[in-house]
């Protein structure tokens, strides 16, 4: 598989660039740039520094995800995961955390908060027209309607 650059800018308060864990991580670990312990009550919501600015290739964006563990064990989410991060933005990257749980949840200096994924992001060209294909599979079916026959064919009807 071809490797894509990724060039990143280390700010003074930066306490690791991003990287993979493991050989077979998919997403790049990204820690928190804090002097000092940052807690985080049920229900609040902080903007936290990682101390890098990205250079992200034209035709690629970042996706700021969250850390699956830190979700299982904690309640801790991104706001608005998945983030995304424009190729031409050159400011701090800033993590958006929301803690869900019910206990209050400290983050340390340094402590990975999030993952990073760059992947391509094709062009669309937006064309207006009257109508569009009515023959496929699913129509206009809203929220859940792929799987509505078959939960009601395991559960019976759904209330």
């Amino acid at each position: 598989m071809e490797s894509v650059r990724l060039k990143v800018k280390r700010l003074p308060h930066c306490r690791s660039i991003p990287a993979y864990a493991t050989s077979g991580s998919v997403g790049l670990d990204i820690t928190a740039a804090i002097d000092e312990p940052l807690i985080l009550a049920p229900g609040a919501r902080a903007k936290v520094p990682t101390g890098v600015i990205l250079e992200i290739p034209v035709g690629y964006e970042g996706q700021v995800r969250p850390r699956s563990g830190l979700a299982a064990t904690a309640g801790i989410t991104l706001t608005n995961s998945v983030g995304t991060i424009d190729s031409d933005y050159r400011g701090e990257l800033m993590v958006l955390i929301v803690n869900l749980g019910s206990e209050p949840y400290t983050f340390c200096p340094g402590e990975r908060i999030a993952q990073l994924i760059v992947a391509p992001v094709p062009r669309v060209e937006v064309v207006e027209v009257g109508e569009l294909n009515p023959n496929n599979e699913r129509g206009s079916g809203g929220f859940g309607s792929t799987g509505r026959n078959t939960l009601q064919s395991r559960s019976g009807p759904l209330s």
